[in-house]
């Protein structure tokens, strides 16, 4: 029997209810079958450490982490802390000490649940949004002088290599190459951005011809916000810069009907550090410790890691366990318009990946 060793940081708001949740989706999944069991390490990082000790996370933590097979991670954001402090703090210490620079979003209306795009045919919106995790926006380069003076300045560079866009996009070809329709939407703002944008749409061209299978396109994130909402099927997979993929996202959360459901992973595609699968609605203090927090992001997260164990066949049935949970207005939480309750979809999912699957009867 295989062991993996799960590294838990629920971090702060929700992420202490839906990590949990998370927990106990994937040990009830072990429970079910003898192939694998799971090692569960928690670690108490975020808000409440920083108040004791100063700081989101050990001096030590990225080799705390680093013998991990995955990380599950809550949220990192505390009304009381700066957020610069704790997104910097925690969950971008943990992405770029373990250089996860892909970041994959999928995004696809569940069963049953109503979203936005009253027009959207079903599996026109089923999308896969590659964010560039370690560069770009985020890249932390920057700085402020003569504070608080009249002439004080402040800078956030945007930094992006050829080394690190050539890794994204190829990384983006290759996914998009995997599914089905084998389309990439290259999202850019070069017509303003002339520098570093101009040189990201060149090695898009560049790697595209190691790709002559994929069908691409190009799109200027302005406009690309329209095409989600108004022409979701000629989009599939989508690579965009760290601020801008950031942004997309989101909306498409909530296009598919709630940032509670939507799921994110860090990678490290050469896998030389634990990736980290997180759920991307924040940590929404305004509900904390009600029991209303949507776990479905997190239980979707859980599907990812999975997968990026190798574990496809288990990943498939917790994705199908969800999928009838959602399809049961009944169990909707608050932000999906229902009335159930974290625990309420924490039990339903729990019960359905512990029943007894279906033999295949032969043909």
């Amino acid at each position: 029997m295989k062991t993996y060793r799960i590294a838990c940081i629920p971090g702060d708001g929700i992420g202490q209810e839906v990590v949990p949740a998370g927990q106990a989706v994937l040990e009830a999944l072990a429970a079910s079958q003898s192939a694998f069991r799971f090692v569960f390490t928690p670690f108490d990082w975020g808000g409440d450490y920083y108040r004791r000790h100063g700081r989101m996370m050990p001096v030590d933590g990225l080799e705390q982490l680093r013998g991990q097979d995955a990380i599950l991670f809550g949220s990192a954001g505390d009304p009381d802390i700066a957020d610069h402090i704790t997104l910097w703090g925690l969950r971008l210490k943990i992405c770029q000490g373990f250089d996860q620079y892909a970041n994959v979003r999928p995004t696809r209306i569940l069963p049953g649940i109503d979203g936005p795009l009253k027009r959207c045919p079903p599996g026109a919106l089923d999308w896969v949004i590659v964010r560039e995790n370690s560069e770009g926006e985020y890249a932390g380069v920057g700085g402020r002088v003569h504070q608080g003076q009249p002439i004080e300045a402040a800078t956030d560079v945007s930094v992006m290599t050829r080394a690190g866009v050539l890794r994204i996009m190829r990384f983006a070809f290759r996914l998009a190459q995997s599914r089905p329709r084998k389309l990439l939407t290259v999202v850019t703002k070069s017509n303003a951005q002339r520098h570093a944008m101009v040189m990201w749409d060149e090695i898009a061209q560049e790697v595209s011809r190691e790709f002559p299978d994929v069908r691409w396109d190009k799109e200027l994130v302005d406009a690309c916000t329209a095409r989600m909402v108004n022409r979701p099927a000629s989009l599939d997979t989508l690579v965009a810069t760290n601020l801008h993929a950031d942004i997309l996202s989101d909306l498409a959360a909530a296009l598919a009907g709630s940032l509670g459901i939507a799921p994110t992973g860090n990678i490290d595609p050469e896998r030389r550090y634990p990736s980290m699968f997180e759920p991307i609605h924040g940590s929404a203090f305004d509900i904390m410790g009600q029991g209303l927090a949507n776990p479905v992001g997190t239980f979707w997260s859980c599907v990812m890691l999975l997968e990026h164990l190798g574990e496809a066949a288990a990943a498939a049935r917790l994705m199908a366990a969800i999928e009838s949970v959602t399809a049961d207005p009944a169990l909707h939480t608050r932000d999906l318009g229902g009335q159930a309750r974290t625990a309420d979809v924490t039990r339903a999912v729990c019960a359905r990946v512990a029943a007894p699957q279906p033999v295949p009867q032969p043909a």
